[in-house]
């Protein structure tokens, strides 16, 4: 079959496709990405054929009114409310995004499935195709369930409304794109529809099959997710085959205990040089060793360097979590998903710091989880609190327990396997002829 893959945002949105691509080239399948061009390098690395449409909403990541809006998160409903305001007024680069992406998916031409993101309104560009559209949520917040509240919800609901909550999500990307979906259908010669900006139902209003890119075993409960809903396991992207560690830092984890990893993505915070020397401070009262990720918000290692850190600090620009994780001895992050997939694909317990987004959502279940100390929001991160967490990852065998058996339940699922199983099982229903590779 030929599958088309459509994602933006940054690299968390955009490695998980990547790895979706891999696993359905090694299973006979022609394959298409559509991404932003800040993250082509990501694609490009692991051989997967890419088009890459314009960055839209991530020029402004490091914009200070972005950040002041992406951290106005972290307060509560009106600071929801404040941040959405600035996202709206700049809703002409999201409408720039869905120009961008007709015009890729028309240069790819006819796949048998397009396979989205599910805050891009793609099932519309499949529905002119005449093929299936399979939504990809990267979080939970899209299908709904009893069981527990929309996790992107700037507020707490009563129990009696967690399945009404998750209106939230497709109400916001409604927003977002606002009028430019219809002059879309229109161009798309596509009649007007009931349900037509819901990205779970089917031109015929059936649900539409939708793929999870998650585990269970580290949501709360046992969530009740209908029968088209597949939450696969994470989709892990392995490191570059010809990856070598260098010699400098293979020396670095040879010479002493194993060190944390500290590492918050690529949002920016308000002041990162202030967050640096925090986590320097923290690491030196911590009395550990770290491997330290440069480039967050600007991040460099001459700021980094303080007194005392030099002999105890290794710092890195980028490395495969897959190969550098398991050699930590705990995982400072910002919880985004992919990294806390990779932190838990390790086994190795977590410091989780929240900034933004999802992030809340999965600190709070690494802690709940039992292989994270409570979660540290970055807008309050202060040396006593983290070095106290980090020293409580570090030496608390309960947490390396839950962490070591969290670790074998996450190797032990194939999420890309069940993904790519999945789709083709939708291509056979669909009636589409499957294409070999060519």
């Amino acid at each position: 079959m030929k599958a088309l893959l459509l994602t933006h945002g940054s690299r968390g949105d955009v490695q998980p496709f990547v790895a979706l691509a891999c696993g359905l080239t090694a299973a006979g399948h022609e394959v298409s990405l559509v991404g932003p061009r800040a993250t082509a390098e990501v694609a490009c690395s692991a051989g997967v054929p890419y088009l890459p449409i314009t960055d839209g909403p991530l020029e402004l990541l490091n914009d200070p009114v972005i950040i002041e809006a992406n951290q106005a998160q972290g307060r509560g409903l009106r600071g929801q409310v404040l941040a959405m305001r600035w996202f709206l007024r700049n809703r002409p680069r999201y409408v720039d995004v869905l120009a961008d992406l007709v015009k890729a998916v028309t240069a790819a031409g006819r796949p048998d499935v397009v396979v989205f993101q599910s805050w891009l309104p793609a099932h519309h560009l499949s529905e002119s195709l005449g093929v299936p559209a399979v939504p990809v949520c990267l979080q939970p917040g899209w299908v709904p369930t009893p069981d527990f509240p929309n996790p992107l919800m700037p507020a707490r609901v009563p129990r009696a409304w967690n399945t009404v909550s998750y209106t939230f999500a497709p109400m916001i990307t409604r927003l977002l794109y606002g009028p430019a979906v219809e002059r879309m259908r229109k161009d798309l010669r596509l009649p007007r529809r009931r349900g037509r900006h819901n990205v779970l139902l089917r031109p015929d209003r059936q649900p539409a099959t939708v793929l999870q890119a998650f585990g269970r075993h580290v949501l709360p409960g046992t969530p009740r997710y209908p029968a088209t809903a597949h939450t696969t396991g994470f989709w892990h992207l392995p490191g570059p085959a010809d990856w070598r560690m260098p010699p400098s830092l293979r020396a670095f984890l040879d010479d002493g205990p194993p060190p944390v990893y500290v590492g918050f993505g690529s949002l920016a915070g308000r002041d990162p040089g202030q967050t640096t020397r925090t986590v320097m401070a923290a690491i030196r009262k911590a009395g550990v060793r770290a491997v330290v990720a440069t480039g967050w918000g600007g991040t460099t290692e001459q700021e980094g360097a303080g007194p005392g850190g030099a002999d105890d600090v290794f710092f890195v620009d980028q490395a495969p979590h897959d190969r550098l994780f398991p050699r930590m001895s705990s995982i400072v992050h910002h919880s985004g998903a992919g990294t806390t997939a990779a932190a838990l694909l390790a086994g190795r317990p977590q410091v989780v710091c929240p900034f933004a987004f999802d992030q809340p959502f999965w600190a709070q279940r690494m802690h709940a989880c039992g292989v994270a100390p409570p979660p540290l929001p970055q807008l309050r991160l202060t040396v006593d609190g983290l070095a106290a967490a980090i020293r409580r990852s570090v030496s608390t065998p309960d947490l390396s327990r839950r962490a070591a058996r969290f670790g074998e339940q996450t190797r032990a699922q194939d999420g890309v396997g069940n993904a790519v199983q999945v789709l083709e099982a939708e291509v056979a229903r669909s009636g589409a002829a499957p294409r070999a590779a060519t």
